[in-house]
C-alpha cells in the first residue's frame, strides 16, 4: 500500500507555483522599495542591497555544505527574506549588523528547521527582533528623511518615530494632545507617505496598501488575515481611546504609524508561519491585532508589530489543531454525502 506524502505549506492549488508567488511578493514591495529610496537614498540601497546579499548567500552555503541538498536561492523566498529584513531596519544600520541579521534569518529562522515550508516563524522579524534586543540603540536610531534621491547620508540628523515621540512623551507625564501639537510629530499626512523616520519598508502607509492591493488581485493572499488584524486591531484602539484619548493615541494613526501595515500584508500573510483554514486565518488576525495594541501601549517598546506575529507564529500548530479540514473519506463527511442525495 503506498501513502500519499504532503509536504509543508506553501501548498499551491492552481496555475501559480511557488517561485510566481514569491516574485508576486517581491513586485508587490517595489513601492515601498521606491519610497524608501526616495527618502533614504543612498543608505537605503546599500542597506537593501546587503541584506538581499548576505541572506542569499547564507542560504546557498547552508544547503550546498551543511544541508547537501538542491540549492533553492531562485525560488525567491531567500530574496523576499532579505528585502523584509531591509524594511524592518533603520537606514544607517552599520553593515556588519545587517549581515548578522540575514545571518539569523537564514541560517538560524528557517534553514535550521529545513527550509521554506518547515520554518514555524517569519525568518525576517526573527532576525529583526534578534538585532533589537541585541543592538537597541543602532536600531532605534531613525535617520530623518532627506526627499528627492539625493543620495545624502542622514545618519547625522535623527529623531523618533510616530509611536516613539507618543512613548517618550507620555512617560514624561505629557497628554497625547500635547504631544501630537509638539514640532516634529509627523501626523496624518506624513505617516501616509513616508516623510517620516522610521525604518525602511514602514514609512509609507499608501505604498505598503499600494502592494497589497496588487497581491490582492493576484491572489498571492486573501482577505482574512488583514481585515481581522486591522479590524480587532482598529477597535481595540477605539476602545481605549474612547476611554481616555489624552493617553491613548489616535486609532487611525494607529494604523498608520510603525510596522503595523507592513507587518499585516507582508509578514503576517506569510502562507509558511499562518494557518491554513480561512477560520483559523481570522483567529489569527485577532490575536495578532489585539496584541499588538497591548504591546504598543504597555509594553516596554513603542511597537509590538513584530512580536504580535512571532506569538502568533508560535499558536499557529495549535490554530490548525482547533480548526482542521474535514479530511476526504471521513465519517462525517460521508454522511453529508448522504444526506445531500437523499434531498436531491
Amino acid at each position: 500500500m503506498s501513502l500519499l506524502t504532503v509536504s509543508g505549506s506553501p501548498h499551491v492549488h492552481a496555475r501559480q507555483d511557488v517561485k510566481s508567488i514569491m516574485y508576486g511578493v517581491v513586485i508587490a514591495m517595489i513601492p515601498a522599495i521606491l519610497v524608501s529610496l526616495y527618502y533614504f537614498g543612498l543608505d537605503s540601497a546599500r542597506v537593501i542591497f546587503i541584506s538581499i546579499a548576505a541572506c542569499l548567500l547564507f542560504e546557498y552555503l547552508i544547503q550546498k555544505y551543511l544541508l547537501k541538498g538542491p540549492i533553492t536561492i531562485t525560488d525567491g523566498s531567500a530574496l523576499i527574506t532579505g528585502v523584509l529584513l531591509a524594511f524592518n531596519v533603520p537606514s544607517n544600520l552599520p553593515t556588519s549588523i545587517i549581515i548578522i541579521g540575514a545571518l539569523v534569518s537564514i541560517g538560524i529562522a528557517k534553514m535550521s528547521f529545513g527550509g521554506l515550508g518547515k520554518n514555524p516563524f517569519n525568518p525576517a522579524l526573527v532576525g529583526r527582533v534578534f538585532l533589537l534586543i541585541s543592538f537597541p540603540v543602532q536600531m532605534t536610531t531613525w535617520p530623518l528623511p532627506v526627499p528627492g534621491f539625493t543620495g545624502i547620508m542622514a545618519d547625522a540628523i535623527s529623531g523618533p518615530t510616530t509611536l516613539g515621540m507618543l512613548k517618550e512623551g507620555l512617560m514624561a507625564g505629557k497628554t497625547v494632545s500635547e504631544i501630537i501639537a509638539s514640532s516634529g510629530f509627523p501626523g496624518y499626512m506624513n505617516d501616509f507617505t513616508g516623510a517620516q523616520g522610521g525604518s525602511l519598508g514602514e514609512v509609507s502607509a499608501a505604498a505598503l496598501i499600494l502592494g497589497a492591493l496588487f497581491m490582492f488581485a493576484r491572489k498571492i493572499i486573501t482577505w482574512h488575515i488583514p481585515v481581522s488584524y486591522l479590524g480587532s486591531a482598529f477597535a481595540f484602539s477605539v476602545i481605549l481611546w474612547w476611554l481616555n484619548p489624552e493617553m491613548y493615541l489616535d486609532p487611525v494613526i494607529s494604523m498608520l504609524a510603525g510596522g503595523m501595515l507592513l507587518g499585516v500584508f507582508f509578514m503576517a500573510t506569510d502562507m509558511v508561519t499562518s494557518p491554513l483554514t480561512a477560520k483559523g486565518q481570522l483567529v489569527f488576525g485577532i490575536g495578532a491585532g489585539i496584541l499588538t495594541i497591548t504591546i504598543r501601549n504597555w509594553g516596554a517598546y513603542p511597537e509590538g508589530v513584530s512580536f504580535a506575529i512571532l506569538i502568533m507564529n508560535a499558536a499557529t500548530p495549535l490554530i490548525n489543531n482547533a480548526f482542521k479540514q474535514k479530511r476526504f473519506g471521513s465519517a462525517t463527511l460521508k454522511k453529508e454525502i448522504k444526506a445531500i442525495k437523499q434531498t436531491a
